[in-house]
């Protein structure tokens, strides 16, 4: 009897999570790491198409940055669900490195503004359970807003230099979520972005092109959600 009035207890004080259904809305906020993993061939590609200026293994770096970002997701059924995800604008320094024995040499560049909305369709393992892991895939365009960049020191001191096109490709995502009561969710999120673009240099009246920049970030996330 004992026994029994316990285990009573007990359900009563368990919270009730909440899972997803179909037709389902939900809105989740995180705070994401943009951590591109970058391919440069930057010294090979200026010293073809410009002339012998730089190190063969001169490259461009992207660095990291955490910003916040918002998404909302669709259930079309209890396990597929479709994501759109939101991020606000992302700020990468941009900088050579690997030309010590060059004419350029090592420098900071400036910076680029990266917009990358990105949509994902995603397939839940336990949505009827607290913890749901998923995965997903979709496509990402980015906007790139603040494209300009320069030379400042060397022989080309002050040589304009810009990221010549947005960016269209695909991504992959896994993550999962932990439900609790009243509609709210604990999430945690990777995801991996395939980004890529051309960078041009302005010579006289042209723009010639010095590299092939694949930067394909990883944006690793936790946050909060809310199912309507």
């Amino acid at each position: 009897m004992h026994k029994k009035i316990l285990v009573s207890l007990l359900a009563l004080m368990t919270p009730v999570a909440a899972m997803a259904e179909a037709g389902d809305w939900v809105v989740r906020a995180r705070a994401v790491n943009v951590s591109p993993n970058e391919d440069s061939k930057l010294g090979r590609t200026v010293n073809s198409n410009v002339g012998n200026v730089m190190s063969p293994g001169a490259k461009l770096e992207v660095d990291s940055n955490t910003i916040p970002e918002l998404d909302i997701s669709y259930y079309f059924t209890k396990h597929i669900a479709a994501e759109l995800i939101l991020a606000l604008g992302t700020r990468h320094d941009v900088s050579v490195h690997g030309d010590s024995a060059g004419v350029i040499g090592n420098q900071k560049l400036g910076s680029v503004n990266l917009l990358p909305p990105t949509l994902t369709l995603q397939w839940h393992f336990r949505p009827d359970q607290t913890f749901d892991p998923y995965v997903g895939a979709g496509l990402n365009y980015t906007a790139i807003l603040d494209r300009n960049l320069q030379f400042s020191s060397g022989a080309t001191d002050g040589t304009k230099i810009k990221i010549d096109r947005d960016s269209v490709g695909p991504a992959l995502q896994a993550g999962f979520d932990i439900n609790l009561e009243g509609g709210w969710l604990i999430n945690a999120d990777v995801k991996y972005i395939w980004m890529d673009t051309d960078v041009k240099m302005r010579s006289g009246n042209q723009w010639t092109k010095i590299d092939s920049l694949d930067i394909n970030p990883w944006v690793v996330g936790v946050g909060f959600g809310k199912k309507f």
